[in-house]
């Protein structure tokens, strides 16, 4: 007898007659010879799920047990060396990142297409791709086979030389924003989000003269400690003492809970009103009209808010906002490091808002979450040898040679692709479904969506009052592992964001088929009716 311990992707029907290992989660231990023992406990009497033959004689039941019993030996053995990990990493990990979000965290053992394993061969199906970092699926075998090349080749080279794949990344790159905008441009490289955009903040000092930053409340950059200054949570500077070059928040067009209490069908933009407002005279702030000059540098933006919920603003606010910063000598920073590369259904996302930005920082789904790299684009202008020359910022790892390898590999299959149909179709498709779920559970206060960058805004009964428990309950119980979703055993890998941690913000693969988008909505509708009644 055999036991399947994988998932047929894209078929839908296939893997749900397929027999699956019945297992609980692992509970987390905190320490100790108790909790391994309560942990090898709550698997000792699992059992697998396997036809039953049409004649069953003493010697197949015998055969049986013994299979039986060689399972559950091989539980016990999981769950012990799961239970001696976790209780390592309470005493050694830092609980600085983000793991210990969740009650339970898991431990996961592969991964492939849109799918995360556990240690028993659990598949996840995963609804946020690494924060959107993934988007091409997990074990990409064209990113995986270009890292492999590059490891046999070039694995290792200072950044203070060249290689080929950086230069023609740099070219592809330089050339969709050509395309996109119409500008001319050049490409810095560095390892993270974070980076990436303190090199951006560095170019618009060095061009401006001036350290002060528009940005957006809800809006998120990243926590190094000059990022965190435009980063709008005051939570990720509330330990580390003053920041005198601290951001102006102004509120984001978040029209289902507008900040100015108006309506997006009659408002006129009234929240990009509010900003026009601040350079109609002297004592806002902002504007000196006798010089002509701003207090501020730059404002930094997201084209749609990413950990701040998913938020899509209404078409024609950025190309106001846009019009308002050049106007007054203010750059304007594009932040694609989440909604970059498809998430949309464009290469970058402020391509649907008919915008063209001055700076435009990229990370995560660059190399589809490969070795770490960053970048940034700029317009010639700012960016030029003579305006930004040699040792102007630096990391030893950046335009790293197997990074570039992997993201030469993902450019060129968004070339191949027709990413912008595909993602645009899956992404419209699985938004009547939320929306279908929606009308069953009035808990469900908004739902939308932008290609495959969805979002689910879960409150209480009225449909409105943000119900953040409701979202975290939903976010473990997928962790957990055990679902039952016609017919088949598995997790759901969620993510919560939004201003009242009540949204779940949906990044699944950009590859991923129909079914495993039915698949998503089955298990969503099962989470929501399991989660609000307990």
């Amino acid at each position: 007898m055999v036991v399947e311990k994988s998932l047929l992707h894209g078929d839908r029907e296939s893997f749900a007659s397929h027999n699956v290992i019945n297992l609980k989660s692992a509970a987390q231990p905190v320490n100790g010879p108790a909790i391994l023992e309560e942990v090898v406990a709550e698997h000792r009497n699992t059992l697998v799920e396997l036809p039953l033959p049409e004649l069953a004689t003493p010697a197949d039941e015998q055969d049986g047990s013994r299979t039986q019993n060689s399972q559950k030996d091989s539980f016990d053995l999981i769950a012990q060396d799961e239970a001696n990990l976790l209780a390592l990493e309470a005493e050694v990990c830092s609980y600085g990142d983000t793991v210990h979000y969740a009650k339970k965290p898991k431990i996961f053992a592969h991964c492939s297409g849109s799918y995360l394993y556990d240690t028993y061969d659990t598949p996840y199906l995963d609804l946020q791709m690494w924060y959107s970092a993934v988007n091409l699926g997990y074990a990409n075998d064209r990113v995986n086979e270009a890292l492999k090349r590059q490891i046999d080749t070039l694995p290792q080279l200072a950044c203070q030389y060249l290689h080929k794949e950086k230069i023609e990344l740099s070219a592809k790159i330089v050339n969709s924003a050509k395309r996109a905008f119409g500008e001319a441009g050049r490409v810095h490289f560095n390892v993270g989000g974070s980076q990436a955009v303190e090199d951006a903040l560095k170019l618009v000092r060095k061009t401006t003269g001036k350290s002060r930053q528009f940005a957006f409340e809800g809006g998120y950059h990243g926590r190094t400690l000059a990022v965190s200054s435009i980063t709008s949570s005051y939570r990720y500077r509330e330990d580390y003492g003053e920041f005198g070059d601290r951001a102006e928040f102004v509120p984001f067009p978040y029209c289902f809970r507008c900040p100015y209490g108006k309506k997006m069908e009659s408002c006129e933009l009234y929240c990009v009103q509010q900003v026009e407002r601040k350079f109609e005279h002297e004592y806002t702030g902002a504007w000196n009209p006798k010089t002509n000059k701003s207090e501020f540098g730059a404002f930094v933006i997201e084209p749609v808010q990413a950990t701040g919920g998913y938020i899509i603003p209404p078409q024609g606010y950025f190309e106001r906002l846009a019009k308002i910063c050049k106007e007054r000598g203010i750059l304007l920073i594009d932040d694609e490091i989440q909604m970059g590369l498809f998430r949309t259904g464009k290469l970058w996302a402020i391509e649907n808002f008919n915008t063209t930005p001055d700076i435009m920082v990229f990370a995560k789904a660059l190399t589809n979450g490969m070795n770490p790299l960053s970048g940034l684009w700029a317009k010639e202008e700012l960016i030029s040898p003579d305006k930004f020359g040699p040792g102007s910022t630096h990391s030893t790892f950046s335009s790293n040679s197997l990074g570039t390898a992997a993201a030469l590999e993902v450019m060129k299959i968004y070339e191949e692709g027709d990413y912008e149909t595909t993602v645009n179709e899956k992404g419209a498709y699985f938004l009547a479904q939320l929306k279908d779920i929606q009308k069953r559970h009035p808990e469900i206060g908004h739902v939308d969506g932008l290609g495959l960058a969805l979002r689910v805004e879960m409150c209480e009964i009225d449909g409105f009052t943000p119900s953040r428990q409701l979202a975290d309950k939903m976010f473990q119980r997928g962790l957990a592992g055990d679902l039952r979703v016609n017919g088949r055993k598995m997790g759901l890998i969620l993510d919560i964001g939004g201003y009242y941690k009540n949204t779940l913000t949906l990044a699944p693969s950009l590859e991923i088929t129909y079914p495993e988008i039915d698949l998503a909505c089955d298990t969503l509708d099962l989470l929501i009716s399991e989660c609000k009644t307990h």
